[in-house]
């Protein structure tokens, strides 16, 4: 029977690793040998490596004690391997179970074959009952180098003899790109190469390129510098291989009309790759050069004389002409253009302040207070709210609607911006602009790179917010507590705010009686009964699209309805996330639906009670030293599937964890006895989560940002 020996290289890679090692073990083709070879990890990878060594004998393992990279510990397990056969898996990555039957049931005499790849998120479930037909195999001889299309031996099996008797190898002084020279060698050596469709290989797509990044996230700099490195040795070694210089020069155009043109958008990017272009451009095949689109014809022949004067001045009326097109395939991107070339060449505004919340979906939060501090205190500034929909707020500010071109004439002009949220990634920031950032919420859930997987809807959720959140000049923060989290979750290294956030200002200048009953006479809700907030978030894994989530109200509002409709109301106030209605007709006169009420500080001061669930909300709440109930139905997999928690929400919070309506109902019907039992613990936490609040947050944030003080 012939065996198959695995070689995956590990580097940092703990948080994929046991799925990896469990795809291999889990194949229905089991006569193999897994080479693990741990390339100097510094986290807990070694640790798994023993702990699966323990478990099975097939598993070789290996520890280099200094970094080597892919390619030289990809050679070391060719060395190491016994085998008549080797595949090659990444330690992020993983297999469907049959992927090695598929391939070794029709290895037959040839030296390499070919599989597929599929791209797989990080946070996927994957269906295997999906995958291709696994009967379909194509023999590729003449085109066999379209095989090759991305560079990646991986799902690729090899004879072990064909690559010794071959001397195929890795290059070993390569970040990326590294697997070419092999792939290259490979294919010359052999006359045929089946394509095995039905044989999967899940190519993970890493989330955090900030923190870890994959070698497809390598800088373009390296990748483009790499590139053309093993693209003149290979030319120079296979000088006289007619098929290998039309398939190399063919790679070379398309990493250059893709990923370089995309990157090269300035001089200053120009300049550093533009030696290592220029020296490859002299190789292609000038005939080839002849049936490429003009402008790109213009751009390799100044490359080729080695012009970068002239290069430039191409490449420039090249970008602008893409940025045309892209302008042209809509309205905003139109607006975005213009943004980016013509509103922010104009003279910056520097007495006009940009001001959003959630969005611009309500006039409330931290924005609020601060401009509201602002126009009181009659500061002589400019003032611009971006709204949805027009709203009546105090003061003579401009309200321009969001994603307008008033949005973005008045975002690219303005010296400040004020947000509570991130603002489009499309928006560069430009040289003299503040940016200050008042977030919206005590941290409970884990934040982007404490989170190790991201179950949303956006795939790109880290590397977009540590782009957007690179624009911020100031950050508020609530406590000690979220400064802390705030520095490490959002990788921030500018000014902090420690004032508490202005958004609690309310909760000290306004909480009395008559204030109180005011407000809920403008709320029309009644002043005779108490009331009860429900304000649960939302949820990760449950959305429409991206910024769109749906949720299922748990609350049987009818037995409250019942138990408790005599002497309280219940006010419902969904996370702005939510997308869907709740349906409430029913129960009118008892619940009340305050969704998209703008501002959650003034329902906080006419509640008596709140409940809530994984939402920060219960730390602004717990400023006024009111009843706090916790409806944690879902507990075990919000806690360990979908985010985590930074406190242990059992011990910690201010009040009882309740899985179901009749445990609300009973603690509402006895609050005054929950009070009493969690006041120590009410007491410790105010103390630590609410020690910065005292009413002049908004005060203390416009003289550190808007007066230097």
């Amino acid at each position: 029977m012939k065996s198959i020996s695995i070689i995956m290289p590990i580097h940092n890679t703990e948080e994929f690793l046991e799925q990896s090692i469990q795809s291999v073990l889990q194949q229905t083709y089991q006569h193999f040998e897994l080479l693990l070879l741990n390339d100097n990890s510094m986290d807990n990878s070694q640790g798994i490596i023993d702990e699966f060594q323990k478990s099975d004998s097939r598993i070789k393992t290996h520890h280099f004690t200094e970094r080597h990279g892919v390619g030289a510990v990809r050679n070391s397990g060719i060395e190491m391997a016994t085998g008549d056969y080797i595949y090659f898996l990444d330690s992020d990555d993983f297999l469907p179970p049959n992927t090695l039957q598929l391939l070794i049931e029709n290895s037959k005499n040839f030296d390499l074959l070919s599989g597929n790849e599929v791209l797989a998120d990080v946070s996927q479930e994957q269906d295997d009952s999906n995958l291709p037909d696994q009967n379909e195999i194509k023999i590729y001889t003449e085109e066999k180098y379209d095989l090759i299309r991305n560079s990646s031996v991986l799902n690729r099996l090899f004879s072990k003899s064909f690559i010794l008797n071959n001397d195929i190898r890795f290059s070993e002084d390569l970040e990326c790109f590294s697997d070419l020279p092999f792939l290259v060698h490979a294919f010359s050596a052999t006359k045929e190469v089946p394509y095995v469709k039905g044989s999967v290989y899940y190519k993970r797509r890493r989330n955090d390129p900030i923190s870890n990044p994959s070698l497809n996230q390598t800088s373009m700099e390296v990748q483009i510098t790499d590139f053309m490195r093993v693209y003149m040795q290979l030319k120079d070694k296979y000088i006289d291989d007619k098929n290998i210089n039309l398939f190399l020069d063919n790679q070379l155009l398309s990493f250059y009309r893709g990923p370089i043109v995309q990157y090269l958008d300035s001089n200053h990017k120009v300049d550093k790759v533009f030696p290592v272009l220029s020296d490859s451009a002299r190789r292609m095949n000038s005939n080839l050069v002849k049936t490429i689109p003009a402008h790109t014809k213009k751009e390799i022949r100044e490359l080729r004389k080695g012009n970068i004067a002239r290069y430039k001045k191409i490449n420039l009326r090249h970008q602008r002409l893409r940025n045309l097109k892209t302008a042209l395939k809509g309205r905003r991107r139109l607006y975005i253009q213009l943004y980016r070339s013509l509103f922010m060449k104009m003279p910056m505004k520097k007495k006009t302040v940009v001001f959003e919340s959630f969005l611009g979906k309500s006039y409330s939060d931290s924005p609020k207070y601060i401009y509201e501090y602002m126009i009181n205190n009659k500061m002589d500034y400019n003032y611009v709210w971006i709204f949805n929909e027009k709203k009546n707020i105090p003061g003579n500010a401009i309200q321009v609607k969001r994603f307008s071109l008033k949005y973005f004439y008045y975002l690219a002009r303005a010296k400040y911006w004020v947000s509570n949220s991130r603002l489009p990634i499309t928006l560069n920031k430009r040289e003299g602009n503040v940016y200050l950032q008042t977030w919206h919420g005590t941290p409970l859930k884990q934040l982007v790179f404490d989170m190790e997987d991201v179950y949303s809807a956006d795939p790109n959720y880290k590397p977009n917010f540590y782009k957007q959140s690179r624009r911020w000049d100031y950050l508020s923060s609530p406590n000690a507590y979220s400064s802390e989290i705030f520095r490490r979750a959002f990788k921030y290294e500018k000014e902090m705010l420690e004032f508490g956030y202005p958004r609690n200002d309310i909760l000290y200048t306004k909480n009395n009686p008559d204030n109180i009953n005011d407000l809920k006479n403008s709320m029309s809700i009644p002043t005779d009964k108490k009331v009860v907030l429900y304000a649960p978030t939302w949820r990760d894994d449950e959305f429409f699209s991206a910024g769109k989530y749906k949720f299922t109200l748990q609350l049987e509002l009818d037995k409250l309805q019942a138990e408790l409709g005599d002497n309280y109301i219940v006010l419902l106030r969904m996370h702005y996330f939510i997308a869907n209605q709740l349906d409430i007709s029913e129960y009118s006169g008892f619940v009340y639906d305050f969704s998209s009420y703008d501002d959650i500080a003034e329902l906080y001061l006419v509640s008596d009670i709140l409940i809530t669930d994984y939402s920060s909300v219960f730390f602004d709440f717990a400023n006024l030293k009111r009843p706090i109930l916790f409806y944690t139905y879902d507990l075990e997999n919000y806690r360990d599937k979908l985010r985590g928690f930074y406190l242990d929400i059992e011990n910690e919070v201010p009040g009882p964890l309740l899985r179901t309506t009749e445990e609300i109902i009973d603690a509402i019907a006895t609050i005054e006895d929950v009070q009493k039992e969690y006041q120590s613990k009410y007491d410790s936490f105010y103390k630590r989560f609410c020690a910065w609040d005292n009413g002049n947050a908004s005060k203390n944030t416009v003289n550190a940002v808007f007066k230097g003080k």
